[in-house]
């Protein structure tokens, strides 16, 4: 029953958008974070799609973790995977690079003004004539090289890969030419995670010649030229298909994706699935912030990646194969990022895979004991802190999802919390209430208020779930963020197993545990601060000694002089201690609306729109987060962001748009209006939601997925 009606749901959506066919993928513009520290990709691929072809400039360093960066000028190929925005570099695998022999000299130069780009489609030339085209589907990457003549040489790679903190990528490699036209096989690779892919290579024209050239040192998967001899129209057409289970299954998900060799096919295919999601939002607004808006959802459907075939197998954190619920395990869950806004909004326009990503979090936790904490390809990289997988659990629950069993989610929650692992040593946290800085010397207080939140939604489940004792249990530990609060410096601070305050205190540097280690990740004891009002601003008033008190603190949060900020530490676009760069203090504005100047919220959100948000390569400063920075410019643009992610509710800012539409599941639309909208004002009062005034500062998501009208009085004051 439950298969029909999702798979009711879906044609549902498909119907809806093919009868309402807007086209708002023109005005995604994929070049947006390319420059700087977004560290997103041009390349194609489809909305959770496996596959990401795209150029790579290198292989290592902060700057190209994506491969790509839109200053540099240096390309190594095309390869076949990667994350969009990550702070580490992973895949990059089987790299292809065509290259005319006459200019030989010239194969890894391009023309930079040659470089075009859309939703499903990459183009450039390179210096030696060759003219490359990418494509994709969900699994199955489309080169479509032209060649300045009918004698083309192909370099392909399987040793590529983007490096993190190794200098040998390739552990063990199985390929075989199957024929003049196929190379398949798999690598296992050791970067962030270790993991196994499997391939298979179909070339439209068969290769007449291939040498393997020699391995360099800890070197362990070859590289090939290949020669050809190609037709009249110099053009070379290859498809790459991957899979996590075997090479049989990459060849079903070529065969069943793309069985024939149209490009232009293809290209349609990927614009008009990118058009069914991206139609769900119509906003009235310019040029420029309609193709900020729709390329930062377009960054937000990119992940997770579905990484299951087509036949629904996948390789678990256990390296077993086993089948996915509905054909979909969904990997690249960066979860510290997304679960503050990404998660709340795929929610609400992509909620048929939401069942899809909570059952992927508990076969996770099946196979490896806890929840996930940050994956790629399926495999845990354990990067961040917190178990942040809780709260995106019971942000489903509360928000009415029920495609997954209650039970065994507030088990896998209890045991995520109870049994020690990586990150997690809940002896430690449980023996003095908080982790001790002398026993945990990175972190130690980061650690405590994000396990904090942690502890407040596995208590909240067990409400739900009438489990007493738990809950009873866990919101006691959510209190435990209380006890690193320092009366004199009104922060949270380190403590040791003594009880004694880690001195000296810079409240305004920032630690990170790779580039500074200290109390906190990636921010200061400032904006840190902020995190348990996720859940407890009412707690939060009461340390501070009440609302005015705790209206000063965000006062002075907004207005006291950033010290030499570092990107590295998570210091980027910047007002005051407020970091736009790095996801802890992406809430803390929307903290005004329990304040007593609530507008001042609305002034900042107006400032970091149009400061740190352009339609430019260097168009986002700080890191996307597999969308979340994206998510946060979505969301505030509407006009609401989710403080606490999970509980349901979106606390109202001011919208940024005069018009914005959303459509729905079941033919729903939900409206958002800004009456006397303009440059000035800013400012909005006197919310409606269906022309009744709200006495509350949020709306919830079941009002939004009602449908209905919100409307707000737009002033300059």
């Amino acid at each position: 029953m439950e298969i029909r009606k999702t798979l009711f749901n879906g044609l549902l959506f498909i119907c809806f958008w093919s009868i309402n066919a807007q086209n708002n993928a023109k005005f995604v513009n994929t070049f947006i974070g390319t420059d700087g520290t977004g560290h997103t990709f041009p390349g194609p691929s489809m909305p959770f799609g496996m596959v990401q072809p795209g150029p790579d400039n290198n292989i290592a360093g902060w700057n190209h973790t994506s491969g790509y960066q839109y200053k540099d000028t240096l390309l190594l190929g095309f390869s076949q995977t990667r994350f969009s925005g990550t702070g580490i570099g992973e895949m990059g695998n089987i790299l292809l690079l065509p290259f005319h022999e006459k200019k030989s000299k010239l194969k890894n130069s391009y023309h930079k003004n040659s470089e075009k780009a859309s939703v499903g489609y990459y183009s450039l030339i390179k210096k030696d004539g060759v003219k490359v085209e990418l494509s994709c589907s969900e699994r199955v990457a489309f080169h479509k090289y032209t060649y300045p003549s009918k004698n083309a040489k192909l370099l392909v790679d399987f040793q590529h890969g983007f490096q993190f903190l190794n200098d040998s990528l390739v552990l063990e490699s199985d390929i075989k030419i199957e024929n003049n036209n196929t190379i398949s096989g798999y690598c296992k690779t050791k970067g962030w995670v270790t993991k196994k892919y499997f391939f298979t290579i179909q070339f439209q024209t068969p290769f007449v010649a291939s040498k393997e050239l020699p391995k360099e040192k800890k070197q362990n998967a070859p590289k090939y030229i290949l020669d050809f001899n190609l037709s009249k129209n110099r053009i070379l057409q290859i498809k790459i298909a991957l899979s996590t289970v075997s090479v049989a299954g990459a060849k079903q998900n070529l065969k069943s994706e793309i069985p024939h060799w149209s490009f232009e096919k293809v290209k349609q295919n990927a614009e008009k699935v990118w058009n069914d999601y991206l139609n769900r939002i119509e906003i009235e607004a310019p040029q420029k912030q309609k193709e900020i808006f729709y390329t930062s959802l377009y960054h937000l459907l990119l992940q997770p990646s579905n990484i299951a075939d087509v036949d629904g197998n996948y390789r678990g954190a256990d390296d077993k194969i086993a089948l996915a619920p509905n054909k979909a395990y969904y990997s690249t869950l960066s979860i510290w990022d997304i679960y503050r806004g990404a998660f709340p909004l795929l929610q609400i326009i992509a909620p048929e895979k939401i069942d899809g990503i909570v059952n992927t979090l508990l076969l996770h936790h099946k196979a490896a004991g806890f929840l996930p904490i940050w994956t790629a390809w399926g495999q845990d990289n354990y990067c961040m802190i917190g178990n942040h997988a809780i709260p995106m659990i019971l942000s489903a629950y509360t928000n009415g999802f029920d495609g997954f069993d209650k039970q065994e989610a507030l088990k896998a929650m209890i045991e995520t919390s109870t049994k020690s692992h990586i990150n997690s040593d809940w002896e430690l946290y449980n023996q003095y209430g908080y982790y001790p800085f002398d026993k945990l010397d990175n972190e130690a207080v980061s650690r405590t208020l994000e396990s904090g939140y942690d502890d407040w939604c596995v208590a909240q489940m067990a409400e739900n779930l009438n489990n007493k004792i738990n809950q009873v249990t866990f919101q006691k530990r959510a209190n435990y963020y209380k006890n690193l609060f320092d009366s004199e410096t009104k922060l949270f601070r380190g403590k040791d197993t003594n009880g004694n305050w880690r001195t000296p205190f810079d409240p305004l540097t920032a630690t990170s545990p790779m580039n500074n280690p200290g109390d906190y990740t990636e921010a200061n004891a400032w904006q840190y601060f902020w995190t348990p009002a996720q859940y407890d601003i009412d707690g939060m008033k009461n340390l501070l000694g009440g609302k005015k008190e705790f209206t000063k603190k965000l006062n002075d949060f907004f207005t006291i002089e950033s010290l030499n900020p570092n990107k590295f530490l998570g210091q980027e676009a910047m007002i005051g201690q407020y970091a736009h760069g790095n996801e802890p203090s992406h809430h803390i504005v929307y903290l005004y609306a329990s304040s007593e100047t609530p507008k001042f919220g609305q002034k900042y959100i107006r400032k970091i729109i149009n400061e740190f948000h352009n339609n430019t390569p260097d168009g986002m400063i700080g890191n996307d987060d597999c969308g979340q920075m994206s998510a946060w410019y979505i969301l505030s643009t509407l006009g609401f962001y989710p403080v606490n992610p999970a509980n349901g509710e979106f606390v109202l800012g001011a919208p940024q748009v005069k018009k914005a539409t959303l459509h729905l599941k079941n033919n729903k639309t939900f409206t958002i209006e800004a009456t006397n909208f303009s440059n000035e004002n800013i400012f909005q009062e006197n919310p409606k939601l269906n022309s009744t005034s709200l006495s509350k500062p949020f709306i919830t998501y079941s009002e939004i997925m009602t449908g209905g009208t919100l409307n707000f009085q737009m002033t300059n004051q």
